[in-house]
Order: structure tokens, then sequence, then C-alpha cells
């Protein structure tokens, strides 16, 4: 799987959040392909490339971590940047995400003015590793 689209892909089961995610990463110059479970996403990866993988943590088929999972085991997948997105905040979380595999975590709610910068700054970084 090759990361050179500029398509990220947003997994995210609430409407409201995953339109404003889509906007403001839209506006920073990504298409974005939208989904609300995992399923959906997996499929879709298995045949598509993505620049980033940004993935709520609960959700209602399939888990944040059991997609990092899937997605690491995908052609290229362990080059693909997953970013995991959550209403969890709490200090530890973030070292807890990082350890499951995750290239960076990202706590809702989220801060509108920074939030692309943020994604790309995790993509470029990645990319640089």
């Amino acid at each position: 799987m090759s990361t050179e689209s500029n398509t990220i892909c947003l997994i995210e089961d609430n409407k409201a959040i995953r339109k404003m995610f889509g906007i403001l990463l839209n506006k920073a110059g990504y298409q974005i392909q939208e989904f609300e479970d995992g399923k959906s996403a997996v499929t879709w990866l298995n045949s598509n490339s993505s620049k980033c993988v940004i993935v709520d943590i609960l959700l209602p088929d399939m888990n944040g971590t059991e997609i990092l999972s899937v997605i690491r085991k995908l052609p290229g997948g362990e080059s693909i940047p997953v970013i995991a997105v959550t209403g969890f905040a709490h200090p530890s979380d973030r070292e807890k995400y990082l350890t499951m595999g995750f290239d960076d975590y990202i706590s809702k709610p989220v801060d509108t003015q920074t939030f692309a910068n943020l994604v790309k700054g995790i993509i470029d970084n990645k990319k640089t590793k």
C-alpha cells in the first residue's frame, strides 16, 4: 500500500465530529475518505492508499486498537501514520496509545485552530523516520 495519496482515511462514528474534521482537513488541502465504522474503513484500506488514518478509539463495531492492528498487517501498513483521536484525556492516555503502536494521539475536543497543522506535522514526522 502506498502513502503517496493525499487522502486521509477518517474513521469516526459521530457524524458532527466527522464532518468538522473533514472540513478542517479539506481546508488544509487533504482529500477525506470518511467512515463511521471500522469494518468499512478496513475494507477500503485493503485496496486504497491513504496518507494517514485518523481513528476514534470507541467505535460501534471495532475499536481503534483493532483497526490499528489490521492496518499494520497490510502491505506498507507500517509506514502509514495512524492517529488515535479520543475523548479519553487522562495524562497517561497519550503514553498508553503510543505504546500500543499509534503514531500519535489527539484528545477531544480538538482545537479547531491547530488540528490540521497537528495532523500535517504527524504525517511529516512519520515520513522522516
